[in-house]
């Protein structure tokens, strides 16, 4: 079965309501959704939910992430997460956007990088008794633990309506503050309905995990819905109210499939190398920092199965290495203690090595070089007797190793490593930066990749893990 990093909601489980889009936001490259909200949107009562997978740490970061926000940026009402990554959320406005601020931040951090999350805000404010007012849910578990915690005042105003100069954005409140760098999935806003976590979701009975179900209540008149389904209009409402959003640095490419019912593989910025590289556009793209022998490991490890995954490498072909790694072995030899563990890859010239206690590497050409343009396709077979790697490249098989024996019976994980201007972009299959012209998916039919993979390979996503992992 797969190993996940951390234990928190991962989508991981089968559901009868499958959410097929969500939609990739990068901080650096200020990219939003933002409309309009007119005059006559209730201020007082009104709700959220949404879900999101987060693909950098705020804490390491240092600055805190909007997914949502309403109003002017000194008087908004937004909700994201903190700089020490915790869930935050700030209900500002008043009576003509007076600039009053009620704040809370939850004492649970939220700092798994691999697993979806989901929130739900329901705030009231013409509610007499004060704890009916502001209702938070993570996950389904109303949040009761808070490091601080303001309700509004009785009849208080949300910065929501159609005051001049205020819209409400998803995935980042400008280009200046509070960017966001992960995926969000069904987005909803209510207006004049407060609903709660069962309106949206519910735990499953055999695992416990929380999961999303279709909300089939009001949104009023001004409330949205963004499925992301649409990739040529990823702003569309599907509320019924054709609140559409405008798109800022936003295009068809940042749809992905990964979403909170089929959670795909990334990169982990969880998993401390020896140097770490610059991890980003959802957690896909590996870029050298300014340390040599930077690495970089998956989220999701595996102990049986048959998967597949693409990658192209990136800048001077040459120290780029993709393969496997065993994870929490710390097998460190003198003198190599930037490989941790036992290790498999290989480079875009064909030299390949194995890391067990001691360095063994191959001569260069064991397969022609690649250049930036080829696509290098991974086939990890954890069911053969032997268990094997295979390279594919441009859809064509040109190598095939046995693991090495000491990563018989380990869990391992995809793995890389750049030096300087050398590094990979990887395609688990639920997003890429590289544009994908084939479309190729797996015979369940998930992923997108340039090559299909070898029968019996599977794309690396929780539905599969469930199936035949």
């Amino acid at each position: 079965m797969e190993t996940l990093q951390r234990t928190a909601n991962r989508g991981s489980i089968s559901t009868g309501y499958d959410i097929d889009n969500s939609c990739k936001f990068e901080d650096d490259n200020d990219e939003w959704l933002y409309r309009t909200n007119v005059s006559g949107t209730n201020a007082k009562t009104w709700t959220l939910s949404w879900w999101f997978k987060q693909t950098e740490l705020r804490s390491v970061n240092g600055a805190a992430a909007e997914h949502w926000r309403g109003g002017a940026y000194g008087e908004g009402t937004r909700a994201g997460i903190d700089v020490n990554d915790r869930l935050w959320i700030d209900i500002g406005g008043g009576d003509g956007n007076t600039g009053s601020l009620f704040r809370s931040l939850s004492n649970q951090l939220i700092r798994d990088t691999s697993a979806w999350y989901h929130v739900v805000i329901a705030c009231d404010s013409t509610q007499s008794t004060e704890a009916d007012r502001l209702k938070v849910w993570l996950n389904g578990v109303e949040i009761t633990s808070w490091y601080q915690h303001q309700i509004p005042t009785l009849n208080f105003a949300s910065a929501l309506a159609g005051y001049a100069g205020i819209q409400m954005n998803w995935g980042s409140g400008d280009a200046t503050y509070h960017g966001y760098s992960g995926y969000l999935a069904e987005c909803n806003y209510l207006d004049g309905v407060t609903a709660t976590q069962n309106d949206f979701g519910e735990f499953d009975d055999d695992s416990g995990i929380w999961k999303p179900k279709e909300y089939t209540g009001s949104y009023g008149t001004n409330g949205t819905y963004l499925d992301f389904a649409d990739a040529s209009n990823l702003g569309d409402d599907e509320s019924g109210n054709g609140n559409d959003y405008t798109l800022n640095n936003i295009t068809s490419a940042d749809q992905s499939t990964d979403t909170p019912t089929n959670n795909f593989c990334t990169w982990n910025p969880l998993w401390v190398y020896q140097y770490q590289p610059i991890i980003s556009e959802g957690a896909t793209k590996v870029r050298y920092d300014d340390s040599t022998d930077e690495g970089a490991k998956a989220t999701i490890g595996l102990t049986n199965g048959k998967w597949y995954w693409e990658a192209k490498p990136v800048g001077t072909i040459g120290s780029q290495y993709i393969g496997i790694q065993t994870d929490g072995d710390d097998n460190i030899a003198s003198g190599q203690s930037q490989l941790n563990d036992y290790t498999m890859t290989i480079n875009p010239t064909g030299r390949y090595y194995s890391y067990a206690g001691s360095l063994s590497e191959s001569a260069a050409g064991q397969f022609t070089s690649l250049t930036t343009s080829d696509w290098l396709g991974i086939a990890l077979d954890m069911d053969s007797a032997t268990q094997t790697i295979k390279y594919y490249v441009n859809g064509s098989l040109i190598l095939t190793r046995d693991l090495i024996s000491e990563m018989q019976g380990k869990t391992v994980f995809p793995f890389l490593q750049n030096y300087e201007n050398r590094s990979w972009d990887i395609n688990f299959g639920g997003y890429t930066i590289n544009t994908i012209s084939s479309a190729a998916s797996d015979e369940e039919g998930y992923g997108t990749f340039e090559y299909a993979p070898p029968t019996g390979y599977y794309a690396l996503c929780t539905k599969n893990l469930a199936e035949y992992g």
